[in-house]
């Protein structure tokens, strides 16, 4: 069963040229894998793999702390393990949220890519 939608990427294929076509196939909806494997291209990767190690260095002090207050019996280093274990686990949340955030904008322009292709193949056929 065919849907509108390709329909309209079927239409925009047929009035793009060769290499516009491989260019707009390239700018598929990807799943969530390749969204995490397109954090690891372009100009800040560097930050990408730098947040990653830092979330496995959070991870790991969370652990101690989490083990360190379950051996623990006195008050003060209970609430001392268990405000550490909660800070390191909020770190980590917070740099998974910013993977997320760039997984998102990756999107949002692959999309804005389609569109200005398809804005220019449109214009194409207009000016002839």
């Amino acid at each position: 069963m065919k849907t509108q939608m390709d329909d309209i990427d079927q239409l925009i294929k047929d009035t793009l040229t060769e290499e516009e076509a491989k260019f707009y196939d390239d700018l598929e909806e990807q799943n969530v894998l390749g969204m995490l494997g397109g954090l690891f291209t372009g100009k800040n990767k560097w930050i990408i793999i730098l947040m990653n190690i830092m979330t496995l260095v959070f991870f790991g002090l969370f652990l101690y702390c989490v083990v360190n207050f379950f051996d623990s019996t006195d008050t003060k280093a209970l609430l001392k393990w268990g405000l550490g274990s909660v800070v390191f686990l909020i770190g980590v949340s917070m740099l998974k949220i910013f993977a997320w955030m760039q997984m998102d904008k990756n999107a949002i322009l692959r999309e804005m890519k389609r569109l200005e292709l398809q804005v220019s193949s449109l214009s194409g056929k207009i000016s002839e």
